[in-house]
C-alpha cells in the first residue's frame, strides 16, 4: 500500500500524464480505471510493477500506467514477459493483449507461457474484432461475421479463449466484463495472488467496429453464470436455472425446479485436471446467452521461475560458478584478421 516506506499509494498514483487516446466509449477505459484502482492493493512500489503489451488498441495500456512498461511487438508480449519474469522474480509482471494480438500471430507464444506456468499475469481484452486496423474479423469473431475483410461472412471457426487456456493446462483461468468493476477487481485480486501464470479474459466492447457484441451478458445480469468455488452452479433472476454435468462430460443448462438442486454441478476450481472447467467454458462459445464468468480454474503446479532457480542452484553446487569467458574460448576457436 505504500511506496518506499512513505505515502500510501492511490489510483491516481498509477495514472500517467499521457493523454488516453482510445475512442470515446471504448471498454478499455473501464478496464484501465479498474486496474489503476486495484494496483495499490499489490503493496508494491511502482518501479516493481511492469506492464508489457503487443500491438493493438489494448497495447496502449502501458503508456497510461505510471509503472514500468513496454509496448513490444505483435503477439510477442508473453515471450518478452517470460524473459523479464525469469530474470527479475522481484517484479510483478503483467501482460495486456487483445484477441487479435494474443490469438493470431501471438497464439504460439501465449500457449507456451500458459503451459510453462511462468509467473506472469495475462489480461486478454476480447472485443471479437481488430479495432486498431479498422474492423477486420479476429480469431474470436463469430462464424459468419461480415465486415471489410469478409464481406460474405467469416468462414473461420472462432477460438474460445478460456477453453484454449484450459487446453494449454493454464493453472489460473478466469473471465470478467469491462463494465462490472467489482467483479473485475475481484478477479484481478485473485489473479495477482496466484503463483504462476494467471490468464484473464475480459469481455470488452468496441463501440466503433463491433458495438454491442456482449450486451446480452453486460446488460442482462440474469445471463451471467457466476462461478463460486464449492457451490452448486445456479443463476437467473431468482437462481431458478442451473448447470448439470451430462454422461458425456459436457455441461448443460437446466431448470432447477425440474431436476432438483442435488443434480447440479458443484463448481471445483481447484480440481487437479481442467475437465470440469472445460465443460463450463463450452457452455457458451459466444456471449449471446447464459455465460459463465469468474474463476474457472485455480490449481497448484510448480512455477517455472522457481524450478529454474532450483536447477541453477543444483548446477552451482555440482559444478561451482560458471566461467563464461572460458566457455566462449573453449573448443575450436580461431582469430580473424
Amino acid at each position: 500500500m505504500t511506496e518506499n516506506g512513505g505515502t500510501q499509494l492511490s489510483a491516481k498514483d498509477f495514472a500517467s500524464d499521457q493523454e488516453v487516446r482510445w475512442c470515446p466509449g471504448c471498454g478499455d477505459y473501464a478496464i484501465l480505471a479498474a486496474v489503476q484502482k486495484f494496483m495499490p492493493e499489490l503493496g508494491l512500489p511502482r518501479e516493481r510493477i511492469v506492464f508489457i503489451s503487443g500491438i493493438g488498441c489494448a497495447a496502449r495500456f502501458p503508456y497510461y500506467m505510471q509503472t514500468y512498461g513496454m509496448h513490444s511487438i505483435h503477439g510477442r508480449a508473453p515471450a518478452i514477459a517470460t524473459g523479464l519474469a525469469l530474470s527479475r522474480p522481484d517484479l510483478s509482471v503483467w501482460v495486456v493483449t487483445g484477441d487479435g494480438d494474443a490469438l493470431s500471430i501471438g497464439g504460439n507464444h501465449l500457449i507456451h507461457a500458459l503451459r510453462r506456468n511462468v509467473n506472469v499475469k495475462i489480461l486478454l481484452f476480447n472485443n471479437q474484432i481488430y479495432g486498431l486496423t479498422k474492423g477486420q474479423y479476429s480469431p474470436t469473431s463469430p462464424l459468419g461475421t461480415v465486415n471489410k475483410t469478409t464481406p460474405m461472412g467469416s468462414l473461420d471457426w472462432p477460438f474460445n479463449p478460456v477453453a484454449l487456456a484450459l487446453g494449454a493446462e493454464a493453472t489460473f483461468v478466469a473471465r470478467s466484463i469491462d463494465t462490472d468493476r467489482a467483479h473485475l477487481t475481484e478477479v484481478l485480486r485473485r489473479a495477482a495472488k496466484h503463483p504462476g501464470t494467471a490468464f484473464v479474459e475480459i469481455y470488452q466492447n468496441c463501440n466503433v467496429y463491433n458495438d454491442g457484441a456482449f450486451d446480452t451478458v453486460r446488460e442482462q445480469k440474469e445471463n451471467r453464470i457466476h462461478l463460486e468455488h464449492g457451490k452448486p452452479i445456479r443463476f437467473g433472476a431468482e437462481d431458478e436455472r442451473g448447470v448439470r454435468l451430462l454422461p458425456d462430460a459436457s455441461a448443460e443448462i437446466v431448470d432447477v425446479a425440474e431436476v432438483g438442486e442435488d443434480a447440479l454441478l458443484v463448481h471445483d476450481e481447484q480440481a487437479p485436471t481442467p475437465s470440469l472447467a472445460s465443460a463450463l467454458a463450452r457452455l457458451s462459445h459466444t456471449p449471446h446467452g447464459p455465460t459463465p464468468i469468474g474463476v474457472f480454474r485455480d490449481a497448484e503446479r510448480p512455477v517455472y521461475d522457481r524450478l529454474m532457480d532450483e536447477q541453477l542452484a543444483r548446477a552451482r553446487e555440482d559444478q561451482g560458478e560458471g566461467d563464461l569467458a572460458g566457455l566462449l574460448a573453449a573448443g575450436d576457436t580461431w582469430t580473424i584478421g
